[in-house]
């Protein structure tokens, strides 16, 4: 399940490492090589990704480091999901436990709903 992050416009290099738990070197490679990855640069010149850049950079982790794609594979994978109309985390899968886990809270948290309400 990815890691969420704060509700920013803009976020620095050095915070999507944090986020994402990637290297920088690794991101700017990434770069290189996927063309949908490409975050914009500021007036310093230093990257300012966005929302929609982290959740694809979630999605590559996910191909390359979990599900094993190579570097080629990922780009098709990506090109199939982008005709599909999936972008970022939707195209995650929630495994079993993850769904497990979901509905627990959700079911705890409707516990606490009733809680309030009465």
């Amino acid at each position: 399940m990815p890691k969420p992050f704060p509700d920013k416009e803009y976020y620095s290099i050095s915070e999507v490492c944090g986020i994402t738990g990637l290297k920088s070197h690794v991101l700017r490679y990434w770069e290189s090589q996927f063309k949908i990855l490409s975050p914009a640069k500021n007036r310093a010149g230093n990257r300012a990704y966005r929302k929609n850049d982290i959740q694809i950079i979630q999605l590559i982790k996910h191909l390359l480091y979990t599900e094993m794609y190579t570097i080629e594979g990922a780009q098709r994978k990506l090109a199939q999901l982008k005709q599909m109309g999936k972008k970022g985390t939707e195209a995650l899968p929630v495994s079993e436990k993850n769904q497990e886990i979901l509905q627990d809270i959700r079911r705890e948290l409707l516990e606490l709903k009733d809680l309030i309400v009465e």
